[in-house]
């Protein structure tokens, strides 16, 4: 069986879990990207004070940190510390055939802590909060990583 292919329900689940994640990291760096534009601030790089067609009137206090901006930016930062990851387990964990259902509770686990993980960013909740979420997705995809091994080195 070609395990990389639509016909495999197992991979059809990560190409789902996948293609979530992956929206979520690059719709979170729009987010960030609309949060800068919205309030004219949250610029990172001195370059950016050159007068341009978004940014007509520079100003030095728009290299300040501002926490609606940066709140997005540490969200999208953390994606990126995370969701590739699971993009690499869960691809290696496609291709040793495990169960249909492990997969399905593993891929779509790992969507749903990184979905809670941003909420409770957004709305500002205790590091606990985001940490149990977070550690949520860290333990599937070791759990798969780990599975992986186990199933390629016996």
């Amino acid at each position: 069986m070609n395990y990389l292919s639509i016909e495999n329900p197992v991979f059809v689940t990560y190409a789902i879990a996948a293609s979530l994640m992956v929206l979520k990291i690059m719709g979170q760096g729009w987010m960030t990207v609309y949060r800068m534009l919205r309030s004219d601030s949250g610029l990172v790089n001195p370059e950016d004070l050159q007068v341009g067609m978004i940014n007509k009137k520079p100003r030095p206090d728009q290299l300040e940190v501002n926490d609606y901006v940066d709140r997005s930016r540490r969200m999208h930062r953390n994606d990126l510390e995370n969701i590739p990851a699971f993009l690499a387990a869960g691809l290696l964990f496609v291709t040793i055939n495990p169960s249909l259902l492990m997969t399905q509770i593993l891929m779509y686990g790992f969507v749903l802590a990184r979905l809670l993980h941003a909420a409770a960013y957004l709305t500002k909740q205790t590091h606990e909060v985001r940490a149990t979420f977070y550690t949520v997705g860290s333990v599937i995809v070791m759990f798969m990583a780990v599975y992986v091994l186990a199933a390629v080195a016996l």
